[in-house]
């Protein structure tokens, strides 16, 4: 039996609200990547795209820098310990991947100036992007998958900055890295000098596996990927670090790497252009393409999820 959370339209309204956000901070996230193996060879699809028209941190609207401000305020070690504990003791739903995908198809952002199109549409133009270009069914799936999280909407959400944004490491010294890093100034723990080391609460080398990243869609998929599929190491890291720009794009957190890391950043690398340069506003003729996505879903995350 499905169980699905009751869409009120209050909740419909405040998720759009949140897909605009999640899309102004894409828009400013702009990466040039170049890659060595046969899933992380250069993109093509996107040769043709000026990517230098997209805007840059600095120049993003206030909407933005505010979501920022509040997320670095509330995103702290003790929430985010709590947070864990309650996802590993609750079920939020149960469904199937296609309805988790049709569920987070209710939020439409009208307000988005760079496309028109629900979410199905970003996810299926992100895999059919990752399809043309040849990469493995595996990438193929976490393409269509890895924006799930965002479900989160629908499941208790406290609001915009657990969801959505640039993710980082809680529990050390908030890397100077970081998006706006003079906004951490709020959050208690820049306060905690035994917390604000280099380390903190970890041990250099521990591996990034091994540190509390701030809580938002990516980190939250990760975890119910991780135990309900057979997507492979990489597909995970995919997941979970797409977001983790202070890492992936700033270099920072090195001293927290184990020598897995390097292979998993590589992955990150590899899938991040998808995400940021397949949206248009072409749709994907769903119809013509559920059969091959279900497919891939069956092989790596069949039947119902508990979410």
């Amino acid at each position: 039996m499905v169980v699905a959370p009751e869409i009120t339209q209050n909740i419909k309204d405040a998720a759009s609200k949140l897909d605009a956000i999640s899309d102004e901070v894409d828009e400013v996230n702009i990466l040039k990547l170049k890659e060595k193996e046969a899933f992380t060879s250069e993109s093509k699809f996107d040769a043709e795209k000026d990517k230098a028209t997209f805007r840059q941190y600095e120049d993003a609207c206030d909407r933005v820098k505010n979501f920022y401000a509040e997320q670095h305020a509330k995103q702290t070690l003790a929430y985010n310990l709590a947070i864990r504990e309650e996802f590993q003791n609750s079920v939020r739903a149960r469904m199937t991947v296609w309805e988790a995908m049709e569920l987070l198809n209710e939020l439409v952002d009208e307000s988005d100036p760079d496309t028109s199109v629900g979410q199905i549409e970003h996810l299926l133009q992100t895999a059919e992007a990752m399809r043309k270009d040849g990469k493995p069914d595996w990438m193929q799936v976490t393409g269509l998958v890895h924006d799930l999280g965002k479900l989160l909407c629908f499941f208790g959400a406290q609001g915009q900055w657990d969801v959505v944004g640039d993710t980082f490491v809680v529990g050390c010294k908030f890397s100077d890295k970081i998006i706006y890093p003079d906004t951490f100034k709020a959050n208690p723990d820049f306060h905690d000098q035994k917390l604000m080391t280099e380390n903190g609460i970890y041990e250099p080398g521990c591996g990034l596996d091994n540190v509390l990243l701030s809580w938002g869609h990516d980190e939250y998929l990760y975890h119910v990927m991780k135990r309900q599929s057979t997507l492979p190491r990489e597909a995970l890291s995919m997941i979970r670090y797409h977001s983790f720009y202070p890492w992936h794009r700033e270099n920072a957190y090195r001293h927290l790497m184990n020598a897995d890391d390097e292979a998993q950043l590589e992955a990150v690398l590899a899938f991040n252009p998808y995400d940021l340069y397949s949206k248009s506003d072409a749709p994907v003729k769903v119809e013509e393409v559920k059969d091959y996505y279900m497919g891939l879903i069956n092989k790596y995350i069949p039947g119902v999820i508990e979410w």
